[in-house]
């Protein structure tokens, strides 16, 4: 329901954590997802649709809020793109061994249980398949960082519940999956302090 609430500001809010994410996804050279078929987990408004879709063969893009849907139906018009309600918590309408690479962008320190989700990637991944996730650094979650947005007819700040996660955390559900980590990243905004933590961490696994 909040992100519902949320969803017509979101792309026009100021929020550095959703602009670096859009700027790392974009950088992240050895994720393989030209000509591939791809699921995108909270896909939003389309903030990270847009650009998969034009680089993937099939491109699936979940999320569970319909007025976050809504907009990324607006925002993206691509053939090639499925728009899917669903809670990423439960078990996927999606087929095994369906996705060539899945990508997660700001949407697993929602979730109190890693491990579904996990076991799910892995479930839905076909052998070689690449895992992507970017989440809100660790760090910033202990400084008190969370998803919020000011509700534009109560004035009200409204904080988006969110459970924190450990860097081992993320690490060792995914290898538990059996999934096998490649990749780990910390990334800061270019005109950040010198002193700043991290704002985001990405992880990119394997199924092997």
């Amino acid at each position: 329901r909040l992100y519902d609430r949320w969803a017509a500001r979101y792309d026009t809010d100021g929020n550095p954590t959703r602009d670096l994410d859009a700027v790392v996804l974009r950088r992240r050279s050895s994720l393989r997802v030209r000509n591939r078929d791809v699921l995108e987990l909270g896909a939003g408004t389309g903030k990270n649709t847009r650009w998969l879709a034009g680089e993937a063969r099939h491109l699936v893009a979940m999320d569970f809020s319909p007025g976050m849907l809504a907009e990324a139906r607006r925002n993206v018009r691509a053939s090639n793109v499925e728009f899917l309600e669903h809670d990423i918590s439960v078990a996927w309408p999606v087929a095994d061994r369906s996705a060539d690479v899945i990508v997660g962008n700001l949407i697993l320190e929602h979730l109190r249980d890693l491990a579904p989700v996990m076991a799910e990637c892995a479930r839905v991944l076909r052998v070689g398949g690449q895992l992507y996730l970017s989440e809100l650094h660790p760090f910033r979650q202990i400084l008190g960082g969370q998803a919020h947005f000011t509700d534009p007819h109560t004035r009200e700040t409204v904080h988006v519940p969110a459970f924190k996660h450990s860097v081992s955390d993320y690490v060792g559900t995914g290898i538990a999956a059996g999934l096998s980590l490649r990749e780990l990243d910390e990334w800061l905004e270019a005109d950040a302090a010198a002193n700043d933590p991290p704002r985001l961490l990405t992880l990119l696994f394997e199924r092997r």
